[in-house]
C-alpha cells in the first residue's frame, strides 16, 4: 500500500543532507514541474513584499522568504523529520522501531506544493509554499500540477491511501484511491465532520498502517486494521472509509 499523508505549513529547521537533488527524489517524472515551480519560488523569495502576498505571510513568518531564497542551497533531511505539526506528532515516527521506520520509507508519501509528492524517505529543504498559494506566472498551482501528478500517481501499482487534504488531492487527485472522513457522533447520533484534530487522527491512522504487519490491499483490510487498533470505522462506499470519534 501507499499512504499519502499532507504536508504542513511548520518545518524543521537544518539538516545533515546534501543540498536539494530533483534526480534524487521519488517521482523524477515530476522533476519538470518541481523545477520550474522551486525556481519560481527562489525568484520570489527577492521581492520580500510579494512573497508576503503570494505566500500570506505575517509579520512573525518573514522568515520563511529567507527559507525560500536558499532553497537550492540549504541543507536537506527525510520529508518525514522535515514536516511537523499535529499529524506528524500523532505519527510519531522517532519512536518507531527500526523495522517501523523502515515500514515507513516503504509505505509513506507526502503531497507537496513544491514537489508533488515525494516518499517519506526523500530528502528536502526546508521551504514554504502552500497548496493554495499563487506564484507570478503559474496562475494556480492546481493548473501547474495537473495532469502530470495525477499520472505518476496513477502509475502507482499499488492500493492508494489518500489523506492528503483537499487542496492537495486537486493538485493531482487519484483514480481508486480510498480517503478517509473524521467525524464526531454525539450521544443522540448526529454526526459531524471533525476539523480541528482531523489532522490528529490520520496521523494515527498512518502510523497504524505503517506498524501493521497485514498486507492491506482494499478497504476491507484497512478497516480491519483501524478496528484492531481501537478505532471506530465505518465504509460508506468503495472509496471512503469513515473514522467516528466520541
Amino acid at each position: 500500500m501507499l499512504v499519502i499523508l499532507p504536508p504542513s505549513e511548520t518545518k524543521s529547521d537544518g539538516g545533515s543532507g546534501a543540498p536539494l537533488d530533483l534526480d534524487a527524489l521519488s517521482f523524477t517524472e515530476l522533476n519538470p514541474v518541481r523545477k520550474q515551480i522551486a525556481d519560481a519560488v527562489v525568484d520570489l523569495a527577492g521581492d520580500l513584499d510579494a512573497s508576503v502576498k503570494a505566500l500570506g505571510l505575517g509579520k512573525t513568518q518573514l522568515a520563511e522568504v529567507d527559507r525560500n531564497a536558499d532553497l537550492w542551497l540549504s541543507p536537506t533531511r527525510p520529508a518525514i523529520e522535515r514536516y511537523t505539526g499535529v499529524l506528524y506528532d500523532a505519527l510519531d515516527h522517532r519512536s518507531l522501531t527500526r523495522a517501523g521506520k523502515t515500514k515507513a520509507a516503504d509505505r509513506l508519501a507526502i503531497g507537496s506544493a513544491l514537489f508533488g509528492v515525494i516518499r517519506a524517505s526523500d530528502r528536502i529543504p526546508a521551504y514554504r509554499l502552500s497548496g493554495g498559494s499563487t506564484l507570478p506566472g503559474f496562475g494556480t498551482l492546481t493548473s501547474a500540477w495537473k495532469p502530470a501528478l495525477s499520472n505518476a500517481l496513477d502509475a502507482v501499482d499499488d492500493f492508494v491511501i489518500d489523506l492528503r487534504s483537499g487542496i492537495y488531492q486537486q493538485l493531482g487527485p487519484v483514480s481508486g484511491a480510498v480517503t478517509a472522513t473524521v467525524m464526531t457522533e454525539a450521544p443522540d447520533g448526529t454526526r459531524k465532520v471533525v476539523s480541528h484534530f482531523n489532522k490528529h487522527y490520520k496521523g494515527l491512522m498512518a502510523r497504524e498502517l505503517v506498524r501493521t504487519r497485514r498486507n492491506v490491499r482494499d478497504i476491507n483490510a484497512l478497516a480491519a486494521v483501524l478496528s484492531d487498533a481501537g478505532q471506530r470505522v465505518e465504509i460508506p462506499r468503495p472509496d471512503e472509509i469513515v473514522v467516528l470519534t466520541d
